[in-house]
């Protein structure tokens, strides 16, 4: 079992700059899609694409507000690896699709000036966020003098078995569709159940992979108090996806096949991070319940053996010094000799 290692400044900083810009951009991306805007970096078909990008990056965002609370690597990285892969893959996918950003189709003022301080930002934070996490696995196990930090870690409160299953379904249906995305878009684009270009199709598949491998990751962590910031982060993006999808339910394909496995993956996301806080929480009561009643129950240190029920006599009745016993009499057989 791995050693435990404390959380580097680093990570805490950029996921506060990271949670801040991911609001704003993300609440931007999302109203506008609402009223039916297409206001993405890049030019699209349709509000739809630029409306879900948006969703993801503001329902993250609450998420990595809360990263900073954490004290240990163990219990954020199942964020942090998905956050890398959507800072590194926007950036990627902007690049590779620079000739459909606003600015180089001659978009509105305002868009364009959008579209190049995207790509300059994410190129920024892409970079940082390698950095970081570098340095972070650089760091070495242990902590600094306390001595907590150099002793393995045990999985507190692990996730049940009939729960991992559904979990590695969800995941790798998220990350299979993300991949397929990236990978090839003009075929994974046209299976979409509404109308996207390749820079739509590509900047869908960099989140779609990074929650498959959030999902996944939690699967591997096998133990609740890991994912905290995980599970924070699930249902909300789940939700605002949900939001943008009902309204612009027109432009969606709900017959077709890819409509419906879109609903099922949407609805076992939110069903895995609501199922996830529950189980945290009885967790949760179970360990404070635990703690009331271990001050009453006196501890008996480690290794050793319980006292039986005669060494518990002898404690409780001391034996009394050998002085302080009063001389007795002679005997009635000294007094016949």
């Amino acid at each position: 079992m791995a050693l435990r290692k404390e959380l580097s400044p680093g990570i805490v900083v950029l996921s506060a700059v990271v949670g801040g810009i991911s609001l704003a951009t993300g609440a931007l991306l999302t109203v506008t899609s609402l009223f039916g805007y297409a206001a993405g970096p890049w030019v699209s078909p349709e509000a739809l694409s630029p409306g879900l990008v948006g969703a993801a990056m503001a329902g993250v965002a609450p998420a990595l507000f809360t990263m900073g609370r954490a004290r240990l690597w163990a219990d954020v990285r199942s964020l942090v690896l998905p956050l890398v892969i959507v800072l590194a893959g926007l950036f990627a996918v902007s690049l590779l699709n620079g000739g459909s950003l606003q600015a180089a189709e001659g978009g509105p003022l305002f868009l364009a000036l959008f579209s190049l301080g995207w790509v300059a930002v994410l190129g920024l934070l892409a970079l940082g966020a390698l950095g970081c996490l570098v340095a972070q696995y650089r760091r070495p196990a242990g902590g600094t003098g306390t001595g907590t930090g150099t002793a393995p870690r045990h999985p507190v409160a692990p996730l049940p078995g009939w729960s991992k299953p559904p979990l590695a379904v969800v995941g790798s249906g998220w990350l299979g569709i993300g991949a397929g995305l990236l990978a090839f878009p003009g075929f994974w684009g046209a299976l979409l159940p509404w109308t996207v270009n390749r820079a739509d199709a590509q900047g869908l598949g960099v989140w779609a992979l990074a929650l498959g491998v959030g999902v996944l990751a939690a699967l591997a962590e096998d133990d609740l108090t890991r994912i905290r910031p995980a599970l924070r982060a699930v249902p909300l993006i789940a939700l605002a996806i949900a939001l943008v999808l009902a309204v612009h339910h027109r432009s969606v394909d709900w017959t077709s096949g890819p409509g419906a496995s879109l609903l099922a993956l949407v609805t076992g996301l939110f069903t895995a991070g609501a199922s996830g806080h529950w189980l945290l929480a009885r967790a949760d009561r179970r360990s404070a319940a635990a703690a009331e009643v271990a001050p009453a129950t006196p501890a008996t240190p480690a290794g050793s053996v319980p006292p039986t029920p005669a060494e518990s006599k002898s404690e409780a009745a001391p034996e009394v010094p050998l002085a302080a016993v009063p001389d007795a009499g002679p005997s009635p057989a000294d007094d016949d000799a």
